[in-house]
C-alpha cells in the first residue's frame, strides 16, 4: 500500500514529512500511515497539473489516445480487484462482497468514460446554422482546465472514479484530495495511472485533512473547476470560495431520501428494499432512503415485519463470510450516530436496534435501528444521520405521501413502491429529487445522471452529464473574405 503523495507522476514525501494514521474501524487499530499533505503540497500538485495542462500532451491527444489510457486503467483495476477490495474493507469497514462490487463498478466507470473519450474527438465541431450569409459557425468542446476534486469516505475508490475518469476523458488534469478517513485506495489509483501510461502531472493525489489540504485546493488560483461530494456545510463553503474566482463547481451533497410504499406492494418486496435502502453500506450513503412512508392499511404489519427482519442481519468484520453490516467508518462517525440515536429516543418510538451489538464493543458497530411515530418536524425525521437508522411514518393518501416526501431541504433521491405502475410513475414525477427509483432503492448506473435538487447539490455526475462537467463549449465563427464587410471599407 502506498504511503506517499502522488505528484507529477511520482510518489513523494509531504513537505512537512509528517504522516497520519489510518484506522481499521472493525477493531480501531492502525493498519496504515499516509503522508499528511498541506498547502505547500497542494501548490506543488496544482503547479504540476497546470504544466501538464498548459504544455503537456494530454489535452492535445486525440480522444482515441486518451481512451486507450483510460481503458488500461480500468483493466488494471479489474486485475487487482480482490486486493483493492480488501483495502477498502480495512479502510472503510464495508463487507467484502460490497467492496468487490465497488471495485468492479470502478473499473466499469473507467471503461465507460474511455468509450466517451473515443467519441469526443470532435475537431470538426458541431455546425451551427446562421441567419446571416457570409458567415459559418461551429461549436467545439474543450477541456475546462485543471480540476480539483474532493471525495468522501463512503465509497472511496468508486467516488474517485466518478470524478477522475470523466475529467481525464475530457482532457483535463486533476488534483484529487481523498478523505483523511479512507485515503489508501486513492493512492493505489495513482500507481494504476502510472502503470497505465498516464503522463506525469495529469493526475495528482494529495492526502491530508480538510483544513490543511482540502481548503488550500479549493482556494488555489491555478484550479479552474472544483468537484466535491460530501456534507452540505462543507459544500456551501466550497461554493462560496469558488465564487471569489468564478470557478466552475459541481456539488453532490447530503440527503434524507423518502421511500413511499403503497398498500398493493407485497410485504416481502417492501422489506427487502427498505432494508437495502438504509442498511446497505451501513447506511453511509448520501441517497439512503432513510425516511419510509407506509400506506396506513399495511403500516403495522410492514413495520412489524421490518423490525423482525432487521434483527436477523448479521453484523461483523467485513472480511468474515456472510456479513451484511460492517462497522461505521470511524470512531467519530460511530459516536455521532449513537448520539443521533439517543436524540431520536426522545423524539420517536425505538422499534428495534439502537445500540452496539454484544461482543463487538471494540469496533465501530451499530445495530440496524428502526424508529416510528416521530413528528414531521422532529430532528431525526429531517436530518441526515448517515448510519443504519431508518424512520417510519404512515400516510393516508397519495397527495399526503407526496407532500411528506417533498417536505425536506434535501432532494437527492426518492423511491416509490406500488403494483400500479401508472401511479408509481405519477408519484415519481411529483418527487422533487434528482434520482428516483420505482419498486427498488439505490441501484446506480454509470450511464445515468446522478445528482440532487435543493440543498443536495448542483450539477450531475455519471453518464454524458459527468463528462460535461469538465468541458467548455467554444464558438468559432468564420467570415467569407471573398466579400467585403462594408462597415468601413467599401
Amino acid at each position: 500500500m502506498k504511503d506517499r503523495l502522488f505528484i507529477d507522476g511520482a510518489f513523494v514525501a509531504s513537505a512537512s514529512g509528517q504522516t497520519f494514521d489510518v484506522v481499521d474501524p472493525a477493531n480501531r487499530q492502525v493498519f496504515h500511515r499516509v503522508a499528511r499533505g498541506n498547502a505547500e503540497d497542494v501548490d506543488r500538485a496544482v503547479q504540476a497539473a497546470r504544466r501538464a495542462f498548459d504544455d503537456g500532451p494530454w489535452p492535445r491527444m486525440s480522444g482515441a489516445d486518451r481512451a486507450a489510457v483510460l481503458r488500461r486503467m480500468g483493466d488494471l483495476i479489474a486485475e487487482r480487484k480482490d486486493e483493492l477490495a480488501r483495502i477498502e474493507v480495512q479502510d472503510n469497514g464495508k463487507p467484502l462482497p460490497e467492496a468487490v462490487w465497488d471495485i468492479e463498478d470502478t473499473a466499469g466507470v473507467f471503461h465507460f468514460y474511455a468509450d466517451l473519450a473515443a467519441r469526443l474527438d470532435n475537431s470538426a465541431g458541431q455546425e451551427i446554422e446562421l441567419a446571416m450569409e457570409g458567415f459559418t459557425s461551429k461549436a467545439v468542446k474543450e477541456p475546462i482546465g485543471v480540476a480539483g476534486a474532493i471525495i468522501p469516505w463512503n465509497f472511496p475508490m468508486l467516488m474517485a472514479s466518478w470524478k477522475v475518469a470523466p475529467a481525464l476523458a475530457a482532457g483535463c488534469c486533476m488534483v484529487l484530495k481523498p478523505s483523511e478517513l479512507t485515503p489508501v485506495s486513492a493512492l493505489e489509483l495513482g500507481q494504476i495511472a502510472f502503470d497505465a501510461g498516464l503522463p506525469a502531472g495529469v493526475l495528482n493525489i494529495v492526502t491530508g485533512f480538510g483544513a490543511e489540504a482540502g481548503q488550500p485546493l479549493t482556494e488555489h488560483p491555478g484550479v479552474d473547476k472544483l468537484a466535491f461530494t460530501g456534507s452540505v456545510p462543507t459544500g456551501s463553503r466550497i461554493m462560496a470560495t469558488a465564487a471569489r474566482d468564478i470557478k466552475a463547481v459541481s456539488l453532490e451533497l447530503g440527503g434524507k431520501s423518502p421511500l413511499v410504499v403503497f398498500a398493493d406492494t407485497p410485504l416481502d418486496e417492501a422489506v427487502e428494499w427498505i432494508m437495502f435502502g438504509i442498511f446497505w453500506n451501513q447506511g453511509e450513503v448520501c441517497s439512503a432512503t432513510s425516511r419510509v412512508l407506509i400506506e396506513q392499511s399495511i403500516y403495522v404489519p410492514l413495520l412489524e415485519r421490518l423490525a423482525e427482519e432487521a434483527k436477523k442481519i448479521r453484523i461483523g468484520h467485513g472480511l468474515e463470510e456472510g456479513i451484511l453490516l460492517g462497522p461505521l467508518v470511524s470512531p467519530s462517525q460511530h459516536q455521532k450516530v449513537l448520539e443521533a440515536i439517543e436524540r431520536g429516543k426522545s423524539e420517536g418510538r425505538l422499534v428495534t436496534g439502537g445500540g452496539v451489538p454484544a461482543g463487538l464493543e471494540d469496533g465501530c458497530y451499530v445495530e440496524p435501528t428502526v424508529f416510528a411515530d416521530m413528528a414531521e418536524d422532529s430532528w431525526i425525521w429531517r436530518e441526515e444521520i448517515f448510519g443504519p437508522v431508518v424512520c417510519v411514518k404512515p400516510f393516508e393518501t397519495e397527495a399526503e405521501a407526496i407532500r411528506m416526501a417533498n417536505d425536506s431541504r434535501f432532494g437527492l433521491g426518492a423511491a416509490v413502491m406500488s403494483a400500479d405502475l401508472d401511479r408509481a410513475e405519477r408519484v415519481a414525477r411529483a418527487f422533487r429529487a434528482g434520482i428516483v427509483w420505482i419498486n427498488c432503492s439505490q441501484p446506480t448506473f454509470t450511464e445515468a445522471p446522478w445528482g440532487g435538487y435543493k440543498q443536495s447539490g448542483i450539477g450531475r455526475e455519471l453518464g454524458e452529464w459527468g463528462l460535461n462537467n469538465y468541458l467548455e463549449t467554444k464558438q468559432i465563427t468564420t467570415f467569407d473574405r471573398s466579400k467585403p464587410w462594408g462597415w468601413y471599407l467599401k
